[in-house]
């Protein structure tokens, strides 16, 4: 198995604080605007996000939650192993809120497509929005793209994109893992 760095961690970096620089642009004091990570690894890149928001750019008072989409999911109960799921924490109201979708890797569509439902059960957001630190391009399933991305990769056949964060394996790295 083949891995190649597609970023370090000084890439990285400085892609968060672009994507940050964009939500502040669109945002302004987020005042009608909540973030929500999408579980399991959209919480890391949400988690760096609000951190930089505040500390770097002193934004406060920015609404975060996390949702699982695991029985949401059209996959749910296609495999052989028991689902675990994750924990939806969202105490706050989205009715008429703008909600930001937050990602890791956007690859078929098919998480954010559960998170849009999943999300209803919360109320009826205004608008939602999607940000992804890398989109897979050529290999969506459906007719879903990020409004605010990191990274463009085109991964071909079986590649897969490996984020890691110093938060959870040590080390700020994203990898393009090959067969």
């Amino acid at each position: 198995m083949s891995q190649k760095v597609l970023l370090s961690s000084k890439e990285i970096h400085i892609i968060l604080h672009r994507l940050a620089c964009q939500l502040i642009e669109n945002h302004l004091d987020f005042k009608d605007t909540v973030l929500i990570g999408i579980q399991p690894r959209g919480k890391f890149l949400a988690d760096r996000l609000i951190r930089i928001l505040r500390d770097d750019y002193q934004v406060g008072d920015i609404p975060l939650g996390y949702l699982d989409i695991t029985f949401y999911r059209d996959d749910f109960r296609r495999g052989e192993k028991p689902l675990e799921a994750n924990k939806t924490q969202i105490d706050f109201l989205v009715e008429d809120k703008k909600v930001v979708f937050i990602d890791d890797v956007l690859y078929t569509g098919r998480s954010i497509r559960a998170a849009l439902t999943a999300i209803q059960s919360f109320g009826r957001p205004a608008e939602i929005e999607l940000l992804t630190l890398i989109d897979r391009r050529f290999s969506r399933h459906l007719p879903i793209q990020p409004d605010y991305r990191g990274r463009q990769v085109d991964a071909i056949n079986k590649e897969k994109v490996r984020v890691m964060w110093k938060e959870n394996e040590g080390e700020d790295v994203i990898y393009l893992v090959g067969n």
